[in-house]
């Protein structure tokens, strides 16, 4: 068993049998928002952030951040502040909110195929091996926070620094000394 990561998701490919299946655990988008804004309100603990503001700072959607900083809200990850100079911020430090409590509230965790379909799904053993590599893949995340996220804080400075001021060659001028 072995883990690829992408740009937009962490594939898990499974050698079972002899054989090489395709096989792929992906995170979502929304999950992918999630963990940005909370990489955001980390990196700028103790100030209110706006939605606007990580919007610009990752190049998404301000509309599709919306409906991501509400359900957070709504689930207490973060604290939103109404009116005039509000704003959201983090409900609790950053080591206190763990990834895997992240993860199984914006996704909904599947076995990594549905065996329920399959005609020989009930007497095969392939469902419990499968539920098992979901729940390692769920473990995984277990094991951080979002504070482990912000371990290179000179780094995400830099980026997200370059990223706010509008200098793309700047950013890319980081991330290339980050890699």
């Amino acid at each position: 068993m072995y883990y690829v990561e992408t740009k937009h998701a962490i594939q898990m490919h499974l050698s079972m049998l002899g054989f090489l299946t395709q096989a792929t655990m992906r995170l979502t988008r929304y999950t992918d928002y999630a963990i940005r804004v909370m990489i955001y309100l980390g990196y700028r603990e103790g100030h209110l952030c706006s939605i606007r503001e990580i919007a610009d700072a990752f190049s998404i959607s301000q509309n599709h951040l919306m409906k991501v900083v509400q359900d957070l809200a709504a689930a207490g990850f973060i604290d939103t502040i109404r009116g005039r100079g509000g704003g959201i911020r983090m409900a609790t430090p950053a080591v206190e909110i763990n990834l895997g409590q992240l993860l199984r509230h914006t996704e909904d965790i599947t076995d990594l195929l549905p065996c329920s379909d399959c005609i020989v799904g009930r007497g095969c053993g392939m469902p419990k091996i499968l539920s098992e590599a979901t729940a390692a893949f769920v473990a995984v995340f277990d094991r951080y926070t979002v504070a482990d996220l912000l371990r290179q804080k000179e780094i995400l400075h830099a980026l997200l620094s370059a990223r706010l001021s509008g200098s793309d060659a700047s950013f890319a001028s980081v991330n290339a000394k980050a890699l």
